[in-house]
């Protein structure tokens, strides 16, 4: 991608004037109390990056943090971002405290799902039943410290549960429900867990799966477990035998615990903790090896305000869709907008194939104000022709997200043409080590194709070279060069934190590496994201993104999808392979070979033309919908890889022994 292009890239949506309130009044506060003329958000942003303790103070009182001491000391800038410097240094708090700051009839949770009825949690509700689950918790002997583990799809029994878990001061982690036994024991293993909370049945692509069988061989697999709780997912659920599975019971047995010999529940008792006592611990992927612990501390909690309230607008009472399971990051970060007074859509199960109007229906139902989604929901529904129809107003929807792979260009031109033509819509950028984003959408901003338009608040973010130098204009490895609260403190059982620092900080010392590849554009300052680092191409000197070659691919109707990855021949040299998987009705041929050849030496240059392209019957992808290029790339250079989080593993054997490339 050359400057020209950069200077050239079109605004697909312009925010309203009257937009950005919560923001716009967040400025002037700042401009005020700081004596600062504030012209547009960037200079905002320069000041937040130039006086982030100053900024995170007055965050923490426009949020409304509670607790019972305020912090002596925001963050020490002396100390190195690799030695993990200390948040909010003196301040006591309590996450579930702050998630039910809200006791009112406003609606907290909505409750949704494939063959279930539509119910309704308010905050009132959502504070007495979390009230009962943690005298429950307690009266078994739940305590500071101890882990407790979830592996449920999307329900209030998780939300209510977490809250529960962190009111005590014990520590929340899941893992996803479709991961086997074996891939939720490498995880949980790691944690020594008291407590295991489950559900008997999940509902999947129109299925239901029986989860007995998995939490028998997991829960033998855990000696450390003191109590296995398993949710009903119906009422006729608790007639169902379970007692091969040790120290089990179902959850209304357990929530009885909770009450006294009168039916009250006692009050509800918030432990006051620091900001780096742990509170969640989330796991990366695992595609290189065992999946690593994350750890955070309650610190992602006023950056989770900053994206979702200030830079996206979210009002009190705004309605926020959910479809994450427990174990994705987004599960966590999405239960924490309770903070603000948002409603949250919880879905069970997935609503985005059930049929062509399905979800379209779902966001007028629940007047849905914003959106997150997987990248790869839009790109099939661009496939299919999933649009809305006549009947379909989308008139609650102002913000439309997607996350967890690169959008491409052509995805906005559909969402505009076909989709909603006032909507703010664009991609963003977080991950596990972050709780959330850190590069997204803000309404005071316009939208360029193909680019994410803000730093959030506080972010200094650079791409860099190979020699960790700034670079604008071109691809780049982005990194964060000074502290953020909501970074994860380290790695479970990371005692000196040195793994920690060699996995994120030894390539870019003073810097933490995202293993991500961006374009920030000079003339936008937006990120373009690119590639994970370790899906870098490079061919005859030129180093490129595999979602350029996306792009101008999967503008040919004869190609279902496509992947690229690197390959090494005998000699070593690097070489760049596209695979395609064929639409049906089509065929693989040396003259499709020939236009997209012929095609990505015209939009891009001849050295971005892959060396080998082949066809493929099938492309491997994980549960969250992301292409597996560190798999296939593996594979094909004869190289160990790690199969625990795949949705098709079946697909990797047209991707071993391949003639062309040995």
């Amino acid at each position: 991608m050359d400057t020209k292009n950069l200077a050239e890239v079109p605004v697909v949506w312009q925010p309203d004037s009257q937009g950005g309130q919560i923001m716009q009044k967040f400025k002037k506060i700042i401009e005020k109390k700081y004596k600062v003329n504030l012209d547009n958000y960037w200079d905002l942003h320069k000041w937040s990056t130039d006086h982030i303790p100053e900024l995170w103070t007055e965050l923490w009182d426009y949020a409304g943090v509670i607790c019972s001491k305020k912090f002596d000391k925001v963050v020490d800038l002396r100390i190195p971002l690799e030695e993990s410097p200390a948040w909010f240094e003196g301040a006591r708090a309590n996450l579930a405290e702050n998630l039910l700051k809200y006791r009112d009839e406003k609606i907290a949770l909505v409750l949704a799902g494939e063959d279930k009825e539509t119910e309704h949690l308010t905050y009132a509700q959502l504070y007495e039943e979390s009230k009962l689950y943690a005298a429950a918790f307690r009266k078994f002997g739940l305590k500071k410290g101890d882990v407790v583990v979830c592996q449920m799809s999307n329900r209030k029994e998780a939300v209510i549960a977490m809250i529960a878990v962190v009111s005590i001061g014990a520590i929340w982690t899941g893992a996803l429900p479709l991961l086997g036994s074996k891939a939720v024991l490498n995880r949980f293993k790691q944690v020594d867990p008291k407590v295991y909370l489950t559900i008997d049945t999940i509902p999947h692509e129109s299925k239901k799966i029986d989860m007995l069988p998995k939490i028998k061989e997991i829960t033998e697999g855990l000696p450390s477990l003191s109590k296995v709780i398993i949710v009903a997912s119906k009422e006729d659920s608790h007639s169902k035998d379970i007692s091969s599975i040790k120290e089990s019971c179902f959850l209304d047995e357990f929530l009885q615990l909770g009450k006294e010999k009168d039916g009250s529940v006692p009050p509800m008792q918030f432990e006051q903790v620091t900001f780096t006592h742990p509170v969640f611990i989330n796991y990366t992927s695992g595609t290189t090896g065992l999946p690593k612990a994350l750890v955070h501390g309650t610190g992602f909690l006023l950056p989770i305000f900053r994206d979702f309230s200030m830079h996206l607008d979210g009002a009190e009472g705004s309605v926020w869709f959910s479809s994450s399971p427990v174990g994705w990051v987004s599960w966590n970060c999405y239960a924490s907008l309770l903070f603000f007074g948002a409603t949250v859509v919880l879905f069970e199960g997935s609503p985005f194939l059930l049929s062509p109007t399905y979800f379209w229906d779902l966001i007028d139902a629940f007047k849905m104000t914003h959106l997150f989604i997987p990248t790869r929901v839009v790109d099939e529904y661009q496939k299919r022709g999933y649009v809305p129809t006549k009947n379909h107003s989308l008139e609650s929807l102002r913000i439309f997200l997607l996350g967890g792979s690169v959008v491409k260009p052509q995805i906005y031109d559909f969402m505009y043409e076909k989709v909603k033509k006032n909507v703010l819509f664009a991609s963003s950028f977080g991950s596990t080590e972050t709780m959330g984003s850190c590069f997204l959408a803000d309404v005071t901003l316009p939208v360029h194709k193909g680019e994410i338009p803000a730093f959030s608040l506080g972010v200094n973010a650079e791409t860099v070279d190979d020699d960790g130098n700034p670079v604008f204009g071109e691809m780049g490895e982005i990194v964060i060069t000074k502290p953020i609260p909501n970074l994860a403190l380290g790695l479970w059982n990371d005692k000196d934190n040195s793994m920690f620092r060699e996995k994120y900080f030894s390539k870019y010392p003073g810097k933490f590496t995202t293993n991500d590849f961006g374009i920030i554009n000079p003339f936008t300052k937006g990120l373009i994201i690119c590639c994970r680092s370790d899906e870098t191409l490079k061919q005859r000197g030129c180093r490129f993104g595999s979602s350029e070659i996306y792009s101008i691919v999967d503008t040919f109707p004869e190609v279902n999808d496509c992947l690229c990855v690197s390959h090494y021949n005998k000699k070593m040299d690097e070489r760049a392979v596209l695979f395609l998987k064929i639409e049906d009705g089509y065929s693989f041929s040396d003259e499709l070979v020939n236009r997209i050849r012929e095609a990505i030496a015209r939009e891009l240059t001849i050295r971005h033309v892959p060396d080998v392209i082949l066809e493929t019957k099938d492309i491997p992808y994980n549960i969250n919908g992301k292409k597996l290029e560190i798999i296939v790339k593996k594979i094909i250079n004869n190289k160990p890889y790690n199969v625990e989080t795949v949705k098709n593993p079946e697909s990797f054997k047209y991707f071993q022994n391949i003639p062309e490339l040995n």
